[in-house]
């Protein structure tokens, strides 16, 4: 830092490079972290582990685990480097557990000027109250310590459902639930839910040949195959959209958390995913149906919906408010600014917030409008980073100068 600062270079840092948006991207000096991995130490009496921000959020998982500890909750994928995942707001579904970020007990950054910075609810709360979802504006992470607990089982129970029947139960769904989330395979009205609930064993994973099958062969390869087909004749995508929704099974497994909560992603895709109130996500959801059925459109890709309670991080998109998240995609190469568009002008009716490392049009004066507490993270940018050292495009237009 002290010498990007020497040469008048901005400097960005940058995790696996998962997000669709230009959040890390820089003509100045670009770091990257994987030499800064690993553990640095547990602490079993506080229940928390410190680890180097470059460590993948797969390894973490995997490290806890062989020490009988685990995450709250986490993500669908882990394939992100703790401090990339953070930065961004990255979630998983919960009604009382939130994002990754929530678990933050405390940072470590480097600032503008070269100085080290440690952060917590009690050592510069203010900073710490900002910089657990940083977006790489307030300096380089370079250790985050999360709460952990002792690792537990969760069942999860897989089905189909109408989705006439999840909006008209949505609210009982997520209550009943301790983590719940739906795919909805546009031009159908069929959803895939998922319900994962703590358990007291035994523990049941997934048989080996059943995961191939259910996982790899048709969720990851049977997928991928539909998506060119689609691509080359969009006029298949209602049908092919009906198949897919049919094709995977109900089933009810139980283990360990990370096995539970993330899946392997191969298929390549760009995504847009809203924030809006909890309350409103049905009707939105609706408004988004709509849409898709008088419109041109052919949508190959499920939407996925998940939820997470208020937290208190000045930029969550569950900042102070009970939050349900909408993620629209479309395989990659396929065209998607049409769907996109049409898809944030429902989305931002309902004052929505955009998932920071996914592809949205929304700039400071939005924001400013969304986040109430979005004048406190900027003056603290201007404290922390007077000259702009950590400034890019993307943040010019989120952030403003």
């Amino acid at each position: 830092m002290r010498r990007a600062a020497e040469d008048g270079l901005t400097v960005k840092a940058v995790g696996t490079g998962h997000s669709f948006t230009s959040i890390a991207a820089t003509d100045g000096v670009l770091i990257r972290p994987q030499l800064l991995t690993g553990i640095r130490g547990i602490d079993r009496a506080a229940m928390t582990v410190t680890v180097e921000a470059g460590t993948p959020l797969k390894r973490l998982n995997l490290a806890l685990a062989r020490e009988g500890l685990s995450l709250t909750n986490m993500g669908d994928i882990m394939e992100q480097t703790v401090s990339g995942a953070t930065s961004t707001g990255t979630h998983g579904t919960g009604r009382e557990s939130a994002s990754i970020a929530a678990q933050i007990r405390g940072l470590e950054l480097v600032t503008a000027d070269g100085s080290v910075l440690t952060c917590s609810e009690k050592e510069n709360p203010d900073v710490f109250a900002a910089a657990r979802i940083g977006l790489g504006a307030l300096g380089v992470v370079t250790a985050i310590t999360f709460a952990v607990e002792p690792v537990f089982l969760l069942t999860a129970r897989e089905e189909p459902m109408p989705l006439d029947r999840v909006l008209a139960d949505f609210d009982e769904l997520w209550a009943e639930n301790e983590h719940f989330e739906f795919y909805w395979f546009p031009h159908t009205g069929s959803t895939n839910t998922k319900r994962n609930n703590r358990s007291a064993g035994p523990r049941r994973p997934v048989g080996r040949l059943a995961g191939w099958f259910e996982d790899e062969f048709l969720s990851n390869g049977v997928f991928q195959a539909a998506q060119w087909v689609g691509r080359a004749v969009p006029a298949t995508v209602p049908a092919i959209a009906g198949v897919s929704s049919r094709a995977l099974s109900a089933r009810s497994y139980t283990d360990i958390p990370y096995k539970v909560f993330t899946s392997p992603r191969r298929v390549r895709f760009v995504e847009m995913e809203y924030a809006v109130p909890r309350e409103a996500v049905t009707g939105v959801l609706r408004e988004l149906r709509a849409m898709i059925e008088r419109s041109p459109l052919r949508i190959g890709f499920p939407v996925e919906v998940r939820t997470a309670p208020a937290d208190d991080i000045a930029l969550s998109t569950a900042s102070g408010r009970d939050s349900a998240y909408i993620a629209v995609h479309t395989a990659k190469g396929a065209p998607y600014r049409g769907y996109f568009t049409a898809a944030e002008r429902i989305f931002t009716a309902h004052e929505g917030r955009p998932h920071w490392g996914k592809i949205h049009t929304r700039d400071a004066e939005y924001f400013a409008g969304v986040y109430p507490r979005f004048g406190e993270f900027t003056a603290l940018r201007d404290r922390l980073d007077p000259d702009r050292r950590f400034q890019n495009d993307y943040l010019r237009r989120v952030l403003g100068q």
